[in-house]
């Protein structure tokens, strides 16, 4: 039987809601942590000659306006800040912005102090200053620059040779043979330090071994590697000692000079340090007294006041009283004039959200978690969530995420993410409620001081925490377990 089908157009009403201009800039400026907000806002200063940075002589200036006090008991101290999100008539004689973007996180008489960033030669450079020594062809030294330039932070190479032409020919234009790369990616392996430009752990490890003095050990060291290098990262000694005919002593003795080889070679060079010394600006200052009074404020550093353009609302003005009299190209300039304003007023509302946005939220994470602000003693940590914060702070759960995400709080103990204040929590059989983290370090505690020779298995912990209390099941003791990097009981043997 034959089905006949046809189609049936319809029309159907639904409302759906977007956000506005306005709305997704808050968004995005509330996401930025403090450098990059000081770049978004220098940004906008050059891309719109309606917004200006200074204050007006007759602008009073209130040294504590972005602090935040609590008591004791975590109410605040000072008075309500109120803001005025509107986009009313703000083209007036008195308009001057009472938002101050100015940097008061540091008390009376202390001079600003410049943080220099390390110089470091970055990781490219200094392994083109090898290449550049090597008498190649202008082919091969091209071919060894795009090497070099594919090598990941470790130092090793991951992309397979047949990816690696496929994108010479694509991106560079170059034409080469997979023997061509094979030569000079055996050059650069020879650069210093050892082991770069390897495609696995195996090559990086042997190629280190192969540096090294001649030696009986050396040979174990390098059968080791490349005859058993899965039983070795395994740990499994007897099937080592099985295959290679040696004794245990020799087996130790290579093992021990083994562990002092590099297995990310490229770790030791400058841009990775770089990296590992990246400054982190926090988002936040939080002071305790000896009071107990908990002072919260904005680190705002070198962020400039913002105001509107005195000039260009001026202008505005003029054009508006002279509406009926303007000829086309007066009316393109009132426009130009009024979209700028418009932009600039909406951009100084945004910044002025996003403080009050961070200032609630930081306020609610304080109230919750203030026994940590206190003694900084991390088991003081209670177990919280987003839901908790949004709720005291009464914001989206989806706000607090994005302010969380990439901010960092300055405190008497530190500097933390905000992220370091979250965590699940269990209720214990007795009814306590206990964070995840206080879990986490009773399972580190455990396994600092097992028998090395007998390691304890998932089982074991999980009965171990039982014991003291945490109705953790032994899957969750493996997944804490990798959270914190600590490997399998046969690899800590």
């Amino acid at each position: 039987m034959a089905i006949n089908s046809r189609q049936v157009q319809t029309q159907a009403q639904q409302q759906v809601q977007t956000l506005s201009p306005q709305q997704i800039l808050a968004v995005k400026l509330l996401e930025l942590p403090t450098v990059e907000l000081e770049e978004r806002i220098h940004s906008e200063l050059l891309d719109n000659p309606a917004l200006e940075e200074g204050k007006e002589p007759s602008e009073q200036v209130d040294d504590h306006e972005d602090d935040y006090t609590t008591d004791e008991d975590g109410e605040p101290t000072s008075g309500e800040y109120e803001e005025d999100l509107s986009l009313g008539d703000y083209r007036t004689e008195d308009d001057i912005p009472d938002y101050k973007l100015q940097e008061n996180n540091r008390s009376k008489g202390e001079t600003p102090e410049e943080i220099p960033f390390s110089d470091n030669v970055s990781f490219y450079e200094t392994l083109k200053e090898q290449l550049d020594m090597q008498e190649l062809t202008p082919e091969e030294k091209q071919l060894g620059e795009y090497l070099i330039g594919s090598l990941d932070d470790d130092g090793l190479l991951r992309k397979t040779t047949d990816a690696l032409i496929d994108e010479l020919a694509i991106y560079q234009g170059i034409s080469t043979t997979p023997e061509q790369l094979e030569h000079v990616l055996s050059i650069i392996q020879d650069f210093d330090p050892a082991g770069i430009g390897a495609r696995s752990l195996q090559e990086c490890l042997l190629l280190q071994i192969k540096r090294k003095e001649n030696s009986p050990l050396k040979q174990i060291e390098y059968d080791i590697i490349s005859k058993c290098c899965d039983d070795f990262t395994k740990k499994n000694k007897d099937k080592i000692l099985q295959k290679l005919n040696i004794t245990e002593e020799q087996y130790n003795a290579a093992v021990a000079e083994l562990t002092k080889l590099n297995p990310r070679p490229g770790s030791s060079m400058g841009e990775t340090i770089g990296k590992n010394l990246q400054q982190i600006i926090p988002d936040f200052i939080v002071e305790t007294e000896e009071d107990g009074t908990i002072n919260l404020s904005l680190n705002n550093r070198n962020i400039p006041e913002l105001r509107l353009s005195r000039e260009f609302t001026e202008m505005l003005d003029e054009h508006t009283r002279n509406k009926a009299n303007q000829s086309k190209e007066s009316k393109n300039a009132m426009m130009f004039l009024k979209q700028k304003v418009d932009a600039a007023q909406g951009f100084i509302n945004a910044v002025k959200q996003r403080q009050q946005t961070l200032l609630s939220t930081m306020q609610a994470i304080i109230d919750l978690q203030r026994p940590f602000f206190l003694d900084g003693d991390e088991s003081s940590l209670r177990p919280m969530i987003l839901k908790d914060v949004a709720e005291r702070a009464k914001l989206d759960i989806s706000t607090i995420s994005r302010v969380s995400n990439s901010k960092y709080v300055q405190t008497n103990f530190g500097i933390y993410p905000l992220k370091f204040f979250f965590s699940d929590g269990y209720v214990t059989e007795s009814g306590e409620e206990l964070s995840v983290r206080e879990i986490k370090q009773f399972l580190k505690e455990c396994i600092a001081k097992e028998n090395k020779d007998k390691p304890y298995t998932d089982d074991e912990l999980a009965d171990m925490l039982k014991e003291k209390g945490y109705p953790i099941a032994r899957r969750t003791v493996a997944k804490y377990r990798q959270q914190l990097n600590i490997p399998v009981a046969r690899l800590r043997r």
